[in-house]
């Protein structure tokens, strides 16, 4: 029998994957085009389990984390309590954002706005951000390119096996165009029952051309964006993987 996937664990494990120095770069892309000198109030959608939200917070920045998972936000708030720092957590939906306040700067990073399910979502949520943005504060975001999810994610396989559990992720591509559908499983050792137990999961993510998001932000109320690749570093090319995308508030 399948069970629901334990996000703690499925925390630990994607923790100990990631790259780290993706933290670090996407710190910098923040810091380093932020119009301010001094950090201010930021609102971090997507937040999973802290990290980015932490550093942060340790910069100075006064740190607001919204994430849809309740489960994630324990791990997050763990995360800032042994760090010493102090973020506001939200279980909530990116979507809908009134109440929270202004900020003076929104981030959605780790293709975390692919996971919304339509692009009729990715507009609900640009004009949310823009919502709680005063004119000329910026929203930085990544996403999957149309390469990553067309031409690297089907197929992908990914297998991680330790002596007590092992984490088996296969990617195929979605019912809809520049759709793709990560299956996720993982088998737990269970010493109640001298045995392991299933969780399995699908998590699907999609992306748009980029006439789409640059629309979609103009549209919610964002001056023309800027698009780039390589954390901000660098120009877009066809085999740019990810996305990332940097729209500032516009005067009403």
């Amino acid at each position: 029998m399948d069970h629901r996937i334990d996000y703690t664990i499925f925390a630990q494990v994607y923790d100990r994957l990631m790259d780290k120095t993706m933290y670090q770069s996407w710190q910098d892309f923040v810091t380093q085009h932020y119009p301010q000198s001094a950090p201010g109030r930021l609102l971090d959608l997507g937040c999973g389990t802290g990290d980015f939200a932490v550093r942060m917070a340790k910069l100075g920045w006064q740190v607001t984390g919204l994430d849809l998972s309740a489960d994630m936000l324990t791990l997050a708030k763990e995360r800032a309590d042994k760090a010493h720092v102090t973020v506001d957590w939200i279980q909530g939906d990116m979507r809908q954002l009134a109440g929270l306040g202004t900020f003076d700067v929104v981030t959605s990073f780790d293709d975390s706005i692919c996971y919304l399910p339509d692009l009729a979502s990715v507009q609900a949520t640009f004009e949310a951000v823009a919502g709680v943005l005063p004119a000329d504060c910026p929203f930085f975001f990544d996403v999957h390119s149309l390469h990553q999810v067309d031409d690297v994610f089907p197929g992908f396989m990914f297998n991680d096996i330790t002596e007590d559990s092992a984490f088996l992720w296969s990617s195929y591509e979605g019912k809809v165009p520049h759709s793709v559908e990560h299956e996720l499983t993982f088998f737990t050792y269970d010493d109640t029952i001298d045995g392991y137990t299933r969780a399995m999961e699908i998590q699907t993510e999609r992306t748009y051309p980029a006439a789409d998001y640059r629309q979609a932000l103009i549209q919610a109320g964002f001056l023309p964006p800027q698009l780039t690749a390589d954390f901000g570093r660098g120009e877009v090319r066809p085999d740019t993987t990810r996305w990332f995308w940097q729209a500032v508030r516009a005067h009403a």
